[in-house]
């Protein structure tokens, strides 16, 4: 049999077959044989194969390939970190203001993302919106992302047709009203908290990433994070999450756009048709990669 993993914690996941019917699985022999390098084996949204021992519950035995996911590198696994699987779509939820725009976060958040589109929504629009955050989000807008601006308090209407028939993975730091905005989508009543006033920063009030369902939409709600350390093991696959540098053409093939010699980058940005701030981003994702212990010595460790 297979069902679709609705929340997993603790070694327990909540998951639904294709008739609808709940579950309570648990992996078979507490390892997945076939998920290797990864922090975790399960997550939110996976089709995974079981067979019952009850009337309600069951033992995992694979897990299905996966067509899309958001996930990071977990710092304390020195592996990459599936938040979630699935989805048609991911919306990173970002704030204007309280706490501030960030644009290197979103920049990494960009790079969480596999195989499915991604919706910018820029919420708190009702503090007010500097002109230093309209500009950096036009940027966005230009090189092809979908930006919505809105107030989760009162117009989370403005998003809603964007997500209808989808299965909508949100994703955002803390304190910008992920869960405000979740609840007032599905009619769920997910906890909220108030920001933390001397950092400027949110509580978290989400602690697993959860499918929820209402009001015709599907949702996968996930914790609030202060920061993003992308995954991947290979520079190359950051590209992919910046569009402005993966088309241009230098005089070698596989330019990592590092200044190499022959590399056209930096006389693009020197002349603004690269933004300077999006490739001071890219530069210092690739060396957080460079940070990170070599996998034949991380395989040494395990």
């Amino acid at each position: 049999m297979e069902a679709r993993i609705l929340r997993t914690i603790n070694g327990l996941s909540d998951a639904e077959d294709k008739d609808g019917k709940l579950w309570l699985l648990r992996i078979k022999g507490k390892v997945l044989q076939s998920v290797k390098n990864e922090y975790n084996p399960l997550a939110v949204g996976d089709i995974v194969a079981f067979e019952p021992y009850s009337d309600s519950e069951g033992l995992i035995t694979e897990r299905l390939e996966r067509r899309s996911m958001f996930s990071r590198w977990n710092m304390k696994g020195e592996m990459n970190q599936a938040i979630c699987a699935n989805m048609d779509q991911v919306m990173i939820l970002i704030s204007v203001k309280n706490p501030p725009f960030r644009m290197r976060f979103l920049d990494r958040a960009l790079c969480s993302v596999s195989n499915c589109p991604v919706l910018i929504v820029a919420n708190k629009i009702d503090l007010g919106i500097d002109d230093d955050v309209k500009e950096a989000l036009s940027l966005y807008e230009s090189i092809g992302y979908d930006v919505t601006y809105l107030s989760a308090l009162s117009d989370s209407l403005a998003i809603r047709e964007k997500l209808e028939g989808k299965v909508t993975a949100i994703v955002g730091q803390s304190g910008v009203g992920k869960s405000t905005l979740v609840n007032a989508l599905t009619g769920s009543e997910q906890k909220t908290g108030r920001i933390v006033e001397k950092y400027d920063r949110g509580r978290h009030t989400t602690n697993h990433s959860i499918l929820l369902r209402g009001n015709g939409l599907e949702i996968i709600d996930t914790p609030g994070v202060r920061e993003i350390m992308v995954p991947f093991e290979e520079k190359r696959n950051v590209l992919s999450s910046f569009p402005e540098l993966r088309d241009v053409e230098c005089r070698f093939r596989g330019c990592l756009h590092q200044g190499e010699d022959g590399c056209r980058v930096p006389y693009l940005v020197s002349v603004g048709k690269i933004s300077a701030e999006r490739y001071e981003s890219y530069l210092r994702i690739l060396d957080s990669l460079d940070e990170r212990r070599p996998l034949y010595e991380r395989r040494e460790k395990s």
